[in-house]
């Protein structure tokens, strides 16, 4: 080996420690917490890992045929781009801005198409090479999943599954229960949504903008603007559909609560893999990966998306924890967003509410019965406070925690007080969500928004729903055409496209009137007025007026108590279900459908 290419050799692995080092540092520091300095501390020294990757990368692109010829492996370059990838997705985690998440996209793209880490035969006996292989595909699926990329994601899903089969006949000695846990963990995430969602799920201008209605959204004014700037979503059901750590109603409310990066130039991705006669180019030029392709790919005139603090099968004090620190930090006159989807009992899980959504009015209020006094006899009754008795805020609970039954485990109405002194927009997902109503009234600074949903779902056909497939009332707020399709027992084909296209264009027409008609108001309350104006929230506002109003019609009557979700303090009464704007976009949407007998639009 000549002095020349020691030299390349040695400076490239050099750069490889540092780059290392580096990223050690960064790789968990937390997405949340530690105040501005702390903040800007963490973004400086993640901008010094871009640098030392960055500089890295171009050094291997310069020194390309001295490095190979002292031996190095395409793995080895792959594995420096995985890294940059990974570095791009803990920027979108941390930031919720999805040029991050797209450039993590173009990175893990390469490699794939450029088969780094399949490189020469004796890769395959490398065990080492290998796991970083599984490891590539298991991120890469990640980042495509939340980026939708449908194509890619069945592609990866192929290749991953072949990969961990063929590793297991290559290494036998080596157990692959956990990789095979996660190709099942992926199959069953990708196949829930399948066939259901014609548009983004993010906010998307062409889509969720109704133009007609925009005049009045402009000239809205309430005595005071709430900025949506920072969210908390959290998930924990025993069962649930899940990837990783990204459960599948978190995903779908990251989703909800983000802007779709192609913005006004949205079109569907679309993935077609190298055929196997396709030659691969291996010279020094393979290398290259252009670190600026997110210009192509994003829209530039799209505003940050709220940042999003996503809370993983979390303990209490750490959820809770969490949200001190975002209440904290939270910028004046802004609101933050809290997500919490859980069984309102131990042990229960989406399982019992699917099986028992079709059941009779006298046993659902049975079981009602049941579960609220089991949570009253499990909780604490009462409290006291200045020697008065504080009855309701500790009787029920969310159950965050595995199987067994632990007070540490329960999240308490009264746990969330103290987070009223700063403006909250709480959704509660849970078959225990109304226990939450004792929080309006009580708050300590700020009248809270509050969104909880029915005690249970129901459905048409509830043995066709596969019981973990998520929240319907989440579905709702995040899909309302699919929560809809769902519901009814319809389920979409691309046959159909035209048949789903209406139904769209049913919705947005609902919705811009139903804009109309708030932006109108004069006794829209102020907690509402002032997030009216802020288009996540208007969203949703406007999805669970839709979902209210379907349920109403097409649950029993007799027990619609158990069926419908709340909102406190009340939205207007000319968005009420009864009002004839929103009765009859239910009916034009039932009838479009031919599914208007299953609904009870004479009796109301």
């Amino acid at each position: 080996m000549s002095e020349d290419k020691e030299r390349a050799l040695q400076t490239f692995r050099a750069l490889v420690e540092s780059a290392d080092r580096k990223f050690g540092r960064v790789r968990d520091v937390a997405a949340y917490g530690g105040g501005t300095s702390r903040q800007q501390q963490q973004q400086h020294a993640f901008q010094k890992v871009f640098k030392a990757y960055t500089r890295l990368w171009k050094y291997q692109q310069e020194n390309r045929s001295k490095l190979v010829e002292c031996g190095l492996k395409r793995w080895e370059i792959g594995e420096i781009a995985s890294r940059i990838g990974q570095l791009y997705f803990g920027q979108y985690t941390r930031t919720s801005e999805c040029r991050f998440l797209v450039e993590a996209y173009v990175f893990y793209e390469a490699i794939l198409s450029r088969r780094y880490f399949q490189g020469s035969e004796p890769n395959a006996k490398d065990l080492g090479v290998r796991s970083k292989e599984l490891r590539f595909y298991a991120r890469f699926l990640l980042v495509s999943v939340i980026l939708n990329r449908t194509e890619m994601v069945n592609h990866l899903v192929e290749r991953f599954g072949a990969l961990v089969e063929d590793c297991k006949s290559t290494f036998r000695e080596t157990n692959f229960k956990e990789w095979k846990q996660v190709v099942q963990e992926i199959n069953r995430f990708t196949k829930v949504d399948k066939g259901f969602n014609f548009r983004p799920m993010r906010y998307c201008a062409t889509f969720d903008t109704h133009r007609a209605s925009l005049p009045y959204v402009a000239r809205f004014h309430a005595k005071r603007v709430l900025k949506f700037q920072d969210a908390m979503l959290t998930s924990y059901h025993r069962n649930e559909v899940k990837f990783a750590e990204l459960t599948l109603d978190m995903y779908r409310m990251i989703q909800c609560l983000e802007w779709e990066p192609s913005g006004t130039f949205y079109q569907k991705h679309t993935f077609k893999p190298k055929e196997n006669g396709d030659t691969i180019d291996h010279s020094g030029a393979s290398g290259i990966i252009d670190m600026n392709l997110t210009a192509d790919m994003t829209d530039p005139n799209i505003p940050p998306n709220p940042r999003k603090a996503t809370l993983y099968r979390p303990s209490v004090t750490h959820m809770i924890a969490v949200m001190a620190t975002i209440c904290e930090e939270l910028p004046p006159d802004s609101v933050v967003l809290v997500y919490l989807s859980a069984s309102g009992n131990a042990g229960l899980n989406n399982v019992s509410q699917v099986e028992n959504s079709g059941g009779s009015s006298k046993s659902s209020r049975h079981r009602v019965s049941s579960q609220t006094s089991h949570g009253q006899n499990s909780g604490l009754s009462e409290t006291q406070n200045n020697g008065k008795r504080e009855s309701g805020y500790y009787d029920n609970y969310l159950w965050f925690g595995p199987k067994g039954n632990s007070g540490t485990n329960n999240l308490y109405p009264g746990d969330l007080i103290p987070f009223t002194r700063k403006p909250l927009f709480l959704i509660i997902d849970s078959d225990n969500s109304h226990a939450f109503k004792v929080l309006h009234g009580a708050e300590r600074g700020e009248t809270a928004a509050l969104f909880l949903s029915p005690l249970r779902p129901i459905f048409k056909n509830p043995s066709d729903v596969n019981s973990n497939n998520g929240s319907q009332f989440t579905f709702f707020l995040t899909c309302p055409l699919s929560a809809f399709c769902q519901m009814i027992g319809v389920f979409p084909n691309e046959a159909d496209t035209d048949v789903y296209n209406e139904a769209e264009n049913i919705i947005d027409n609902a919705f811009t009137e139903w804009e109309i008609i708030l932006c109108s108001s004069t006794t829209m309350n102020l907690v509402w007025a002032q997030v009216i104006s802020d288009p996540f929230l208007r969203r949703l506002i406007l999805r669970f007026i839709f979902c209210r109003s379907v349920i109403s019609f097409f649950c029993p009557p007799e027990e619609s108590e158990q069926y419908l979700p709340i909102c406190l303090p009340h939205l207007p009464t000319s968005v009420a279900p009864s009002s004839e704007a929103v009765r009859s976009a239910v009916v034009q949407l039932a009838v479009h459908f031919d599914v208007a007998d299953s609904f009870h639009f004479t009796e109301t």
